[in-house]
């Protein structure tokens, strides 16, 4: 039986200069982003856990690795996120985890759920109100069509 390969995205904590990334090349093939923030590799193991275990014991001590993540959602749809904690944050984590009868995967895991849920319902509120304020000033055809002539056009940046 073969190990499967498994694509796993960096996310660093700060951008690298060219000999820490040279350095980190040499132990594993990285691809970086634009300015190297965010890393992708293909990391040889049996899962996902295995896989980012092994990239944090490879590249840890060499790199200022924030998460790391998989690069493609299971066949559940989740993404593997692997945070190393500092011991106080850990040890606090551990200790409301316990007070919730959860383990400390799945109480990060429903806190992760109800902030994303969180965040979504205030970007609808946002968009909501952005759209009730361009409504007050003209009509839902003319905003219609404003927004698929805006759909249409090559994509930018969402701004804030």
């Amino acid at each position: 039986m073969t190990m499967p390969h498994h694509a796993l995205e960096i996310v660093l904590t700060r951008p690298l200069a060219q000999a820490e990334l040279r350095g980190a090349a040499r132990v594993l093939s990285l691809a970086a982003n634009h300015d190297t923030t965010r890393l992708m590799t293909l990391v040889h193991a049996k899962t996902p856990h295995q896989a980012a275990r092994r990239l944090r014991h490879r590249l840890g001590a060499r790199l200022p690795i924030d998460v790391i993540t998989t690069h493609y959602p299971d066949t559940d749809h989740k993404v593997l996120l692997n945070i190393d904690f500092p011991a106080a944050t850990h040890t606090a984590l551990t200790a409301e985890a316990c007070r919730a009868h959860q383990s400390p995967e799945r109480f990060v895991e429903l806190a992760l759920h109800r902030a994303l849920a969180q965040h979504a319902d205030q970007e609808t509120d946002r968009l909501d109100r952005a759209v009730r304020e361009l409504l007050a000033h003209t009509t839902p055809a003319h905003l219609l069509s404003a927004v698929g002539h805006a759909l249409t056009r090559l994509p930018e940046r969402p701004t804030r």
